[in-house]
């Protein structure tokens, strides 16, 4: 870990210092602060963040058990790096979950959660024309979220938050390849139209083709990366 300070944390006098720390730790694996294959050290992470090494090995413990951290014998813990496997088998959950998603807005969607969506587009192609990746990602996971929330199943939006977090390992490997923001800002319109137009068959063939290509160009990363 060749930079001091990267992970700071914010004390709540209200919440366990070790829930804080986990959170702090799995936020920064989300963001790629901490990245595929790096090492963990408890005591650099402890210095880092002003806590002792107790809350972090247990937030270690936790993450490992999640499968954001490996633990290496005799070695130590490592961020887990993101196999094929794991793309894959993610992918296949998260295409099923939001084209039904989708499928359901297109024809529940109010007028205002419509609006809402559209609003959203705006503030994203704003972020875009910046370059500001970590906003991009916020308003591109809230995009996703006004979706799920329009598809009043309340069963299907639990789902799909289970698979929150994995699906953001990936978006924020994926909206960092050049070009990739503008390619997802615009299929992102596409499935607003169809939502906005109530075309259900139109809404799910957009959003699978949506995720197929984040896919694809996470893939084309991590070949490229190898």
């Amino acid at each position: 870990m060749t930079e001091k300070k990267k992970l700071c944390i914010e004390l709540d006098s209200f919440r366990p210092l070790g829930e804080v720390v986990y959170e702090t730790l799995r936020e920064a694996i989300i963001r790629q602060i901490l990245k595929p294959g790096e090492r963990l050290m408890e005591q650099e992470l402890a210095e880092e963040m002003g806590v002792s090494r107790t809350p972090v090995r247990e937030a270690l413990r936790k993450l490992e058990l999640e499968g954001y951290v490996v633990m290496i014998p005799r070695k130590g813990a490592y961020v887990a790096g993101l196999s094929i496997k794991d793309i894959n088998n993610v992918f296949e959950i998260r295409s099923a979950l939001e084209t039904l998603a989708a499928e359901l807005a297109a024809s529940r969607a109010t007028q205002e959660e419509i609006e809402e969506m559209e609003r959203n587009l705006v503030m994203e192609a704003a972020h875009f024309e910046t370059g500001d990746l970590l906003k991009t990602i916020e308003v591109d996971t809230r995009f996703h979220e006004l979706i799920y929330h329009a598809s009043k199943n309340n069963r299907l939006q639990n789902m799909l938050k289970d698979l929150r977090d994995q699906v953001q390992r990936f978006r924020t490997t994926t909206l960092a390849a050049p070009g990739r923001m503008k390619f997802a800002l615009d299929e992102h319109r596409r499935i607003v139209e169809a939502i906005a137009a109530g075309n259900v068959q139109e809404a799910k063939l957009a959003i699978r083709e949506h995720i197929e290509n984040a896919e694809s160009a996470l893939l084309e990363i991590i070949s490229i990366t190898k």
